[in-house]
C-alpha cells in the first residue's frame, strides 16, 4: 500500500538526480532602488518547509505532488549572461514548495543599500504574483520605452501528474523493482521540470534587478521587501475580456502601422530585423522542441528493449539455456544504460538549446511590443500636427491644438531615445547569451557521444571475454 501523498515530498538538488544542468538563460542583478512603501495587507502564514524530504508517494487515486527543492548558489552550474556591475542588490530564489494546484518560491534579496530595512529578506511569493508585478510593469506608461522583460511561464505539471497516475494505475501488474525503477524515473523528470520552472521565475526578477529602471520600481520593491502576503488577485472575466480586446487591437493596428514608412532609417532597419528575427527564431524553437522529443522517444524506446530483452533472458535461463539468458541480461544492462545515456542527452539539449530559443522568442516578442508602441507614438504625433495644421487653418483651437502636438512631439522623443538603448542592449545580450549556450551545447554533444563510444567498447571487449 502506498503512503499518502500528502506527505509526500520530492528530493532536491542535492538528491539522488540525473538532471546536472539548470537553465539559467541570464544571471543579472542591480543597483539601487527607491525606497518601499509600507502596504497594508493580509499577513502571511509562516512558511516552514519540511526538513526531511522523501521520495514522491503515489496512490490509486490521482497522486497529489508536493515536492520541495533547494536552489543555492553552488547548485547553479550555467550562467549565460553575467551583467554583475556591482553587489549593491542580489536577488535569487533560495527555495521553493510545490504543492498540488500552486508553487511557493522564497525570494531571497541581499543588499547593502541603505534604502531597505533590513541587508537581508527572504518572503515567500506564488506565480500569481510574479503575474501581478510583469502588469504592473506593462500598465505603466512610464515604461513605455523600455522591452519588458517577459513573465515566467505558469507552472505545468500535468504530463507528470498524469504519468504518476498511470503509474499508480499500472502498479499491480508490475514486478516491485520494474515499479521503484519507473517511479524513480518520473521522479527525475518531475524535478528536472520543477528546476526549470524555478530557473524561468529567478531570471524575470534577476533581469528586473538588473536594468537602471525597473529596480527602482515601487512594486518591485514591495515584491522584494514585504514579508507578509501580497494578497494578489488574479484578472477578473471583464478585465480578461479587456486585455484580450486590448492584445487583438494591438494586432490589427500593427497590421496598419506596418506599411507606415519610419522616420528614423534605425527604427525602419531594426523593425523589418526584429519582426524576420521573431519568425525565424520561433520556427527554428518549434524544430528544436521536436528533436528534443525525438529524443525522450528514443530514450523511452531503449528502456522498453531494455525490459523485454531482460524477460527474454528470463525465459532462457528457466528452460535451461544459463549462460544464453546471462548474455541477454547483460545486453538488457547495456540498453537500459543506453537509455540513461540519451535521457541525459535529451535534456541538455533542451536547456542548452530548445529553452533558450524559446526565452529569446518571448523577449523579442516583448521587442516587438517595445517598436509598435514607439510607431503608435509617430502616429499620434503625425496626427497632432495634422490636427495643427486644420486648426490653423480654420484659426480655433490653435492653443489646445499646438498642446497637444507638443505632447506628442516630446512623448515621440523620449520613447525613441529610450528605445535605441534598449535594442541595442537587447543585441549584445542575446548575442553573448547564444553564444555560451551553444557552445556548451556543442560541448556536451561530444561529451555524450564521447561516453557512448567509451559505454559501447567497454561492453564489446566485455561479451568478447565471455566467449
Amino acid at each position: 500500500m502506498l503512503a499518502s501523498s500528502d506527505d509526500a515530498h520530492l528530493n532536491g538538488v542535492n538528491g539522488n538526480t540525473t538532471h546536472e544542468d539548470e537553465f539559467h538563460p541570464l544571471d543579472l542583478n542591480g543597483h539601487d532602488p527607491e525606497p518601499i512603501p509600507t502596504p497594508s495587507k493580509q499577513s502571511q502564514q509562516q512558511y516552514t518547509p519540511s526538513t526531511t524530504p522523501t521520495a514522491i508517494d503515489l496512490e490509486s487515486e490521482p497522486p497529489e505532488l508536493d515536492s520541495r527543492t533547494v536552489i543555492t548558489p553552488e547548485n547553479r552550474t550555467e550562467e549565460v549572461v553575467d551583467l554583475n556591475t556591482d553587489n549593491n542588490l542580489q536577488v535569487d530564489i533560495s527555495d521553493a514548495l510545490s504543492e498540488r494546484d500552486k508553487v511557493k518560491y522564497t525570494v531571497h534579496t541581499k543588499t547593502t543599500l541603505p534604502e531597505f530595512a533590513k541587508p537581508e529578506v527572504s518572503v515567500v511569493r506564488e506565480h500569481e504574483e510574479f503575474i501581478w508585478l510583469h502588469n504592473g510593469l506593462t500598465d505603466n506608461e512610464d515604461y513605455a520605452g523600455f522591452i519588458i522583460p517577459p513573465a515566467p511561464p505558469r507552472p505545468d505539471f500535468d504530463a507528470s501528474r498524469e504519468k504518476l497516475q498511470k503509474l499508480a494505475e499500472g502498479e499491480a501488474t508490475m514486478t516491485k523493482d520494474e515499479f521503484q525503477k519507473m517511479k524513480q524515473e518520473l521522479e527525475q523528470e518531475y524535478l528536472a521540470t520543477f528546476k526549470k520552472t524555478v530557473a524561468m521565475h529567478e531570471v524575470f526578477l534577476q533581469r528586473l534587478a538588473a536594468h537602471p529602471v525597473f529596480r527602482k520600481d515601487t512594486n518591485f520593491r514591495v515584491f522584494l521587501e514585504y514579508e507578509n502576503e501580497l494578497a494578489v488577485r488574479g484578472r477578473n472575466k471583464k478585465e480578461v475580456v479587456g486585455s484580450f480586446f486590448k492584445r487583438f487591437t494591438q494586432s490589427a493596428d500593427e497590421v496598419l502601422l506596418s506599411g507606415q514608412k519610419d522616420v528614423d532609417d534605425f527604427f525602419e532597419r531594426e523593425k523589418n530585423y526584429i519582426v524576420e528575427y521573431h519568425s525565424h527564431i520561433k520556427d527554428t524553437m518549434n524544430k528544436a522542441d521536436k528533436v528534443c522529443k525525438l529524443k525522450r522517444n528514443i530514450s523511452d524506446t531503449y528502456g522498453k528493449i531494455a525490459g523485454n530483452v531482460e524477460k527474454w533472458g528470463q525465459m532462457e535461463t528457466a528452460s535451461g539455456e544459463k549462460d544464453f539468458g546471462r548474455f541477454l541480461a547483460r545486453i538488457g544492462e547495456i540498453f537500459e544504460r543506453l537509455k540513461k545515456t540519451e535521457a541525459r542527452c535529451g535534456t541538455d539539449e533542451e536547456l542548452k538549446l530548445a529553452d533558450t530559443l524559446r526565452y529569446f522568442s518571448r523577449e523579442s516578442e516583448a521587442a516587438k511590443d517595445l517598436l509598435y508602441r514607439r510607431m503608435r507614438c509617430l502616429a499620434n504625433y503625425e496626427s497632432a500636427n495634422k490636427n495643427l495644421e486644420r486648426a490653423r487653418a480654420k484659426n480655433r483651437d490653435i492653443q489646445k491644438a499646438e498642446s497637444d502636438q507638443a505632447d506628442a512631439c516630446r512623448k515621440f522623443e523620449d520613447i525613441s531615445s529610450l528605445a535605441k538603448s534598449e535594442l541595442l542592449e537587447l543585441k549584445k545580450r542575446r548575442v553573448t547569451a547564444f553564444k555560451k549556450n551553444l557552445t556548451d551545447f556543442v560541448d556536451l554533444q561530444v561529451k555524450h557521444s564521447k561516453t557512448k563510444i567509451s559505454l559501447l567498447q567497454s561492453v564489446v571487449a566485455s561479451l568478447k571475454e565471455d566467449q
